[in-house]
């Protein structure tokens, strides 16, 4: 929602010959380029400041005697459809948090509904409080070895690179595409060349590494080791640190962020939920986490807002001063970031100021169309006992590739919940082939009943874990019913369900809503012996084959090492 200003006016404000917009008077500024604390008046002209370190009079004054200012929060990179909301209720969780500009990837609705799922995006951009910036999905599908609902190559992406919100180029997944020279992978970084481009390459390193980043691949979220990210840093890579509500490397990678080192490291969720939002907080977060364990405090803030802005070319915003746009934080102490109040684009954020925000409609309805499901749909034959299993590592969206003894019973390699051995299955819901992959999973400790969900990276069909195959269908079944969500069942019966009818991967329901219908979710599971945090967004994430080293699709399992299928 743009309010900016005339150059006359800001002027005629920052010289103080007239009475500007706002003022917060009383407080002192953190200086994200010299890290001195400032003390004056702040003066907002529209959407842009254009007084500090003074006295100014306003038409509204704030005062904020006592309080810390610092720049708007920039999350870096972050698939909103994760946090089950639509943009507009995600602007209404997120941005009173501080965080007033957020570079996302609509990969999740693109791989579900193609360039309309984009389109949505860019049209809510023009009408929520905190500014939303888009950047272009690179990989849709992210690999042949699954069934999307669409395709976009590179006459859709090109279509779309002029949109005022389009950055760039987001994550290029597809690094062995990269690295091996596919001409799809190629073409689209040839057409890119020059502007922005995200990366995406867990542990890739070394030659490989090199040959990634020469084709102006600039920034890397997937970093999860120290050692991992200083080479990367080293190779002109800016590391986007992660912490989302699965992904979570702040811990690894907290001493990287240093007063020498922040200009070139940055902050992002990736994907997180209104749940882990609502206990734990969002970049907020992420900031008093790092300072209470020894990250120096200049180099997090400017990591969060100024590195940021530089990282992505947004040369407006990253600091309180002139001619910045007015995205200010205003908080009682720096250590415990939680913001009192917040300004984006020069507007108090509150809810009057969300309901003044204009909405669009939602699109990509009635996109859960699976094949017909029953208990037999989850039978796992095969004559070898030796038996591939993807193992969890709670906290990563890294996955172990293990290898079990599980001996067929009656054309049957059955679950083993004393050995922590679940079903997991795969079932393509887009209406293309009908497709069902079986497989198994160590790690959610399940012993009964299933969870199924249409949040299911980054193809989005269906995913179960269960023990019980009536149960799994159950779960499955009911989620063709509600258009998609989270589903958990046992015994026969439904315990707790979320329905995300656009795409299904977002709900129309307020964030609150979603909030309590995930904790009901979450207690639900945990009542099948489901031990890990947040279980749904692990799940979703066993099916992702850009990340090592062994998923499942609708194709079966995957061997992402080897980038293929297993026999």
């Amino acid at each position: 929602m743009s309010r900016t200003p005339t150059l006359p006016h800001m002027i005629d404000q920052a010289r103080g010959l007239v009475p500007a917009d706002i003022v917060l008077r009383g407080g002192t500024v953190l200086d994200t380029v010299t890290g001195n604390h400032l003390k004056g008046d702040v003066a907002i002209c529209g959407d842009m400041i254009v007084g500090t370190c003074g006295d100014y009079e306003g038409r509204r004054m704030i005062d904020v005697s006592g309080k810390m200012l610092v720049p708007g929060f920039i999350d870096t990179h972050l698939h909103i459809e994760s946090s089950c909301v639509t943009p507009f209720e995600f602007d209404r969780c997120v941005c009173p948090k501080g965080v007033t500009t957020a570079i996302c990837d609509p990969h999740e609705i693109a791989n579900v509904a193609g360039t309309t799922g984009i389109q949505y995006f860019l049209d809510a951009s023009a009408h929520t409080l905190m500014d939303i910036r888009v950047q272009l999905s690179s990989c849709v599908p992210s690999t042949e070895m699954e069934t999307a609902g669409a395709r976009l190559d590179l006459n859709d992406l090109v279509l779309l690179r002029d949109h005022p919100a389009v950055i760039g180029l987001a994550e290029f997944m597809n690094y062995p595409g990269v690295i091996n020279k596919m001409p799809d992978a190629i073409a689209k970084l040839d057409a890119f060349r020059g502007g922005h481009i995200d990366g995406h390459a867990p542990l890739l390193l070394g030659r490989d590494l090199n040959a990634y980043v020469s084709t102006g691949i600039r920034t890397e979220h997937e970093a999860t080791r120290y050692e991992e990210a200083v080479e990367k840093l080293q190779k002109g890579m800016r590391i986007l640190i992660r912490e989302g509500s699965v992904s979570k490397d702040l811990a690894a990678l907290t001493p990287l962020i240093t007063e020498r080192n922040s200009p070139y490291i940055c902050l992002c969720t990736d994907d997180r939920n209104p749940l882990d939002i609502a206990e734990h907080g969002h970049l907020d977060y992420m900031i008093r986490t790092a300072i209470a364990s020894g990250a120096d405090v200049l180099a997090i803030y400017r990591a969060a807002s100024l590195s940021a802005a530089e990282a992505f070319g947004l040369k407006d915003r990253g600091q309180i001063a002139p001619g910045k746009r007015a995205d200010i934080v205003v908080m009682d102490d720096l250590a415990t970031c939680r913001a009192e109040t917040v300004i984006c684009g020069g507007v108090v954020v509150g809810e009057d100021a969300f309901a003044a925000r204009e909405t669009i409609a939602p699109v990509a309805r009635h996109s859960v169309k699976p094949p017909a499901i029953t208990a037999t749909s989850f039978r796992s034959g095969g004559n070898r006992a030796e038996t591939p299993v993807i193992g969890i590592l709670p906290g990563k969206i890294i996955t172990e590739h293990l290898t079990e003894e599980i001996p067929p019973e009656e054309g049957d390699k059955r679950p083993d919940p004393a050995r922590d051995l679940a079903r997991v299955a795969v079932i393509e819901r887009h209406g293309k082939n009908g497709n069902i992959a079986t497989g198994f999973v160590r790690g959610f400790e399940v012993k009964d009943g299933a969870i199924a969900a249409t949040v299911c990276h980054d193809h989005h069909n269906i995913v179960v874990i269960g023990i019980d195959y009536d149960d799994m269908a159950l779960a499955a079944n009911r989620l063709a019913e509600i258009e998609g969500g989270f589903v958990v069942a046992k015994g026969g019966k439904v315990l707790a369900e979320l329905a995300l009818p656009i795409a299904g991967l977002m709900s129309m329901e307020p964030f609150e809503v979603v909030e309590e219908k995930l904790r009901n979710l979450r207690s639900a599971a945990r009542s099948l012996g489901v031990t890990l945090e947040e279980p749904f967004l692990q799940m979703a994430f066993v099916a992702l084959p850009v990340i090592p080293h062994l998923k499942i699709t609708d194709h079966g399992m995957v061997d992402v090492d080897r980038f293929e299928v297993l026999p």
